[in-house]
């Protein structure tokens, strides 16, 4: 079964009972969430009653709740220890937010692996080998780093850096991979041939790594390092590419996520998108259906 999704909200009050229940509004079978504002540091409790609630209706559906991915916040960045505080402070809230995923029985968190400011590329690398080696002490949570585009100082943009990273981790059972399509094109990567990518990730790392992949069109050309999200089917990557990426066998049992924008900044495309992902069918009035509401 396609595992399709897509990014939904937490709210304190309905917390992820409301996320599940947007996410099936789109007719989606699994989702992916912020347990908080990603700007912010302000948490607020977990209602376990909610947590119970929600996998008895996911179960009573027939979907599979392992499936559900955290995204961790923007705000921490463990690539930098330029300040020690605000470095040892990236490394508490993970810790923070890894108890909270424990609570809400969702064992799958996307990191981004982080800048590293002018430090270099190797200084960065040993920065998030350290975080992570005390991050995952003792974690039934397993962090995905997600494959970046190379904007600014970012770390992670190659394959390469990741294997460096996963290299040097003394407990490898819970660290993985999330593959965002936008990403590796804006890095480089010819996602048009997307098998290539996923032989250089088994060879160097191994495809069992990978555990969740962000299905985003890319507004930039190949290797332009811009980081700027697209509809699916009206970028640069284009409907077929993208579709051949999602019915890959060799990710059928992971989780696809949609992180595409709101149509002008309003109206959600999820449900959409994911009609035509299913119908393998491009829809050029896309754009118009989403906002008419047809």
């Amino acid at each position: 079964m396609l595992i399709l999704g897509s990014h939904v909200k937490f709210q304190r009050n309905s917390q992820i009972m409301g996320s599940l229940e947007e996410a099936l509004s789109y007719n989606a079978n699994t989702f992916m969430f912020y347990t908080g504002a990603p700007q912010n540091t302000y948490r607020g409790h977990i209602d376990l009653e909610k947590v119970k609630e929600a996998k008895r209706k996911m179960e009573d559906l027939g979907l599979d709740y392992s499936k559900v991915v955290v995204h961790a916040p923007y705000i921490v960045n463990i690539a930098n220890d330029k300040d020690p505080d605000k470095y040892e402070f990236s490394i508490s809230f993970l810790k923070q937010e890894i108890k909270r995923c424990e609570e809400l029985e969702v064992y799958n968190m996307v990191l981004h692996p982080g800048s590293h400011v002018g430090l270099g590329v190797e200084r960065g690398i040993q920065n998030i080998k350290k975080a992570l080696n005390e991050i995952l002490k003792d974690s039934k949570v397993t962090i995905l780093l997600e494959t970046m585009a190379g904007k600014g100082t970012e770390v992670g943009s190659r394959i390469d850096e990741m294997k460096s990273i996963i290299d040097g981790l003394e407990d490898k059972s819970h660290i993985g991979l999330c593959l965002d399509t936008c990403h590796l094109n804006d890095a480089g990567y010819d996602v048009l041939n997307f098998d290539k990518i996923l032989d250089e990730i088994d060879e160097k790392i191994g495809l069992d790594y990978v555990g969740c992949v962000h299905i985003n069109d890319s507004k930039n050309i190949r290797e332009s390092h811009k980081d700027r999200h697209e509809n699916f089917g009206f970028g640069s990557i284009g409907f077929d590419s993208l579709l051949k990426i999602v019915y890959n066998k060799r990710l059928e049992s992971i989780p696809k996520i949609l992180e595409t924008p709101y149509v002008d900044r309003e109206y959600p495309p999820y449900k959409y998108e994911i009609e035509m992902i299913h119908n393998k069918k491009f829809n050029e009035n896309l754009m118009e259906n989403i906002k008419n509401g047809k």
